[in-house]
Order: structure tokens, then C-alpha cells, then sequence
């Protein structure tokens, strides 16, 4: 075989995303399948116990879903019709959605330009205007679509890309107007903030566990508080509102079908107890496109900032210089074999909260200008040292 077909070869192999699973993984979840209970059993209960374990939680609730979590939390702490939530447009469209379940406004505020990670100032700025009324209300609130007379309820943190957000002013700020502090850390398992477990710096906290996540179920997420009604509410909604004390189809509240199977729990379970070995086999996966990307000129990489103890790495997106267009690099990309994606679509600029909100581009800059310039590469601890250096000269010559 020729090199060039040998490159081609290389191309062909790789994918955005893969989960690392061996024959412990795949031997758990077929012992499952030789038992009468596939729901709501042992399995599920082990797999909380390990992650509760791992983060310091005193409660962690497995559901099918991170948005199934951040929906469940955003019930638990009693947001509602109208309610106020300080959140980010520089995520994944659920942290968002899930606020619109439950009728609440999601509020933006623009981000930090080196994390992506919501801004503590601007969060401090937005709660005092939202909290003391008048007319600077209306500065963040969107063109239509919310009542001035809303009450301010929560903050809702992303922890972008597995780096957790600067939690000290955030929770600061917080405390000071009595607000709930959710924070969605689906992207950052094992990360650590000045020493502190990410999922468990705010009040409550979801992570995820779809196939390109740092661990997987399958599909999955859970819940992580210390807050124990919040814990027993999130209980009962996930199962059909089946409140402790109440029999088999006795429903004390309105609830939903939310609940993780035992299948993916006991997959979860084998994950977990690797989870160290997955996050360094990531690291060595970084460091590899450190090295060959540095260098390149037209690209900027993700850095991290002292408050990051540990970043744990989801995805690997860098961000090119201003000039250059990302739709031809990526395309340039594509015909070597080689997918990318943009990382992220602002979520005010998705349609539906366009033409449910009223926002136009403008609103919130920083966020826009690494919404046009993030690109997300092939990323996952089974990537080899040949699909980085083949990605990385694909992006060389992409770039021209």
C-alpha cells in the first residue's frame, strides 16, 4: 500500500467521537440480561452509590438523560411560570430548553472569551438590576416573550467543554439575592475546581452520559445534591411522580418517565470504576494535538485558567483566526476523510428562540464570535497518535 492510500486508509477510520469500552463493560451488561430485573433494581442503586462516592454527594439520582436531569432539577428548586434564570447562550441547546418545560425565561448573559464559561461580573450586573427592578430590567431581558414583573429564581451554569465555571463569584452572587445555583457539569465529569468536585459547586448538579461523554451508559445522566427533599422530589418525578409511601400505581405527584434502566447502569457502574484511566487516556490525546497544533498559524488553542484544578477534556475545539472561513475548512476537511463540527450554534440565534424571544445577532458578541470561530475536531481517549498526526496535517494543509 502506497503512503498516500495509507493516509486515505487513516481517514476513512476516523470518527467525531467513540466510547472506550472493553469486555468488562460488555460482560455486566449481559449478566443483566440473564436476570428477571432489567429496571429499577440493584444495578442502578450501585451505579448512584459510585458516583455519589465520587463527587462527594450525598445523593446522586440516575435518569435517562443529562436533560432529563437538568429538567428534574430545574422542578425541584420550584422555578416556574415566568420565573427568571440567569443562564448562558454559549452551550448546548438543553441547558436552555429545559427552562422552557417549565415556563420559565431563560436570561442571558454573554461569556468569558478564553472559557466560554458564563461571566461571574456579568451574572453579578444582571441579578442586581433583576433583583432591585426599574427600568434596568429590560437591558436583559429579551425583546418579547417575558413580563417585566418575572421574579429572578436561579443562576444555571454550564461547565464548557469539562472546564467548570469560576463558581466563587458565581455562588457569591447567589447567596447574596437568594438565588438557586444549578449547575449543568454534562460535559465535565472528573473535573475539579480549586480542589472541589465539579457537579457539586452549586446547589445541585447533572452530569451526562451519552457515547462521546467521558464515561457512557448508553444514554444517561444523573442528579447530584446534597439537599435531601430536592433528592426525594427528583426521585418521584423520574419515576411517574411516585412519591415514597405510595403503592404501585398511587402517583402523589405529576411526574414522568425518566428513570435509568439496568442496563446502562451496569455499563455506567464498569465505566466508573475506570474513569481515572478514561480521563488520562484523553489527556494523552490533548497533549498529542498540542504538540503538532501549537505551531500552526490561523489557530487558536483552548487553554485553561488557574481556578481548573483538573479539566476534564469532552471535546477538542479550537478556534480559528477571524479571517479565515471556517464552512471551506471544513469541507477541505471532509475530503480528506477527516469530520469536524462547529462548537457552538449560540442558542439565541436558534430559530425557535428568535421567533419566540425576539434576539438578533448583536446581543451578546463574545458568544457569537466563538460561535463562528470554534471547531470541534475528532476527539476520544481510542484516538492513536496516527489519527492525531493525520488530523492535524489534514488541518494544515484544510487551513492552506
Amino acid at each position: 500500500m502506497s503512503e498516500e492510500d495509507q493516509d486515505r486508509s487513516i481517514g476513512r477510520q476516523i470518527s467525531m467521537s467513540g466510547p472506550d469500552l472493553t469486555d468488562a463493560e460488555r460482560e455486566a451488561v449481559a449478566k443483566v440480561l440473564h436476570t428477571p430485573r432489567l429496571s429499577t433494581g440493584p444495578q442502578v442503586e450501585a451505579f448512584e452509590a459510585t458516583v455519589a462516592e465520587r463527587v462527594g454527594a450525598k445523593h446522586a439520582i440516575a435518569v435517562n438523560s443529562g436533560t432529563a436531569g437538568l429538567h428534574l432539577c430545574v422542578h425541584a428548586v420550584g422555578i416556574t411560570d415566568g420565573d427568571w434564570v440567569i443562564t448562558t447562550p454559549f452551550s448546548f441547546i438543553a441547558s436552555s430548553n429545559v427552562l422552557l418545560y417549565e415556563r420559565a425565561i431563560p436570561v442571558f448573559v454573554d461569556v468569558d472569551p478564553l472559557t466560554g464559561n458564563i461571566d461571574p461580573v456579568l451574572v453579578a450586573e444582571a441579578a442586581a438590576d433583576l433583583t432591585e427592578g426599574g427600568a434596568a430590567v429590560r437591558r436583559w431581558l429579551p425583546a418579547h416573550g417575558a413580563s417585566i414583573k418575572g421574579e429572578l429564581k436561579a443562576i444555571l451554569t454550564v461547565d464548557v467543554f469539562g472546564q467548570p465555571a469560576d463558581y466563587d463569584p458565581l455562588v457569591g452572587t447567589a447567596s447574596r439575592y437568594g438565588l438557586r445555583t444549578i449547575e449543568d457539569s454534562c460535559e465535565a465529569l472528573g473535573a475539579v475546581y480549586k480542589d472541589r468536585p465539579a457537579g457539586m459547586l452549586g446547589d445541585i448538579g447533572v452530569f451526562a452520559f451519552y457515547p462521546n461523554k467521558q464515561i457512557t451508559t448508553g444514554e444517561g445522566g444523573i442528579v447530584v445534591t446534597n439537599h435531601d427533599d430536592w433528592a426525594n422530589m427528583v426521585r418521584a418525578l423520574r419515576n411517574q411522580g411516585r412519591a415514597p409511601g405510595d403503592t404501585w400505581l398511587e402517583h402523589s405527584y405529576l411526574g414522568y418517565n425518566y428513570r435509568m434502566d439496568e442496563m446502562c447502569a451496569a455499563l455506567g457502574k464498569v465505566q466508573m470504576s475506570r474513569l481515572d484511566e478514561l480521563l488520562e487516556k484523553r489527556e494523552r490525546v490533548v497533549r498529542w494535538y498540542g504538540e503538532r497544533l501549537k505551531e500552526i498559524p490561523g489557530i487558536e488553542l483552548h487553554r485553561l485558567i488557574p481556578s481548573t484544578t483538573r479539566m476534564s477534556w469532552f471535546v477538542y475545539v479550537i478556534r480559528l483566526d477571524p479571517t479565515i472561513e471556517r464552512r471551506g475548512v471544513m469541507e477541505r476537511l471532509e475530503t480528506r476523510g477527516v469530520p469536524s463540527r462547529p462548537y457552538f450554534i449560540p442558542i439565541h440565534l436558534q430559530p425557535h428562540y428568535v421567533e419566540r424571544f425576539g434576539y438578533q445577532l448583536g446581543q451578546y458578541p463574545v458568544t457569537e464570535d466563538l460561535g463562528q470561530r470554534s471547531l470541534a475536531l475528532p476527539f476520544s481517549g481510542v484516538m492513536t497518535e496516527t489519527e492525531v498526526e493525520y488530523v492535524c496535517e489534514a488541518l494544515k494543509h484544510s487551513l492552506g
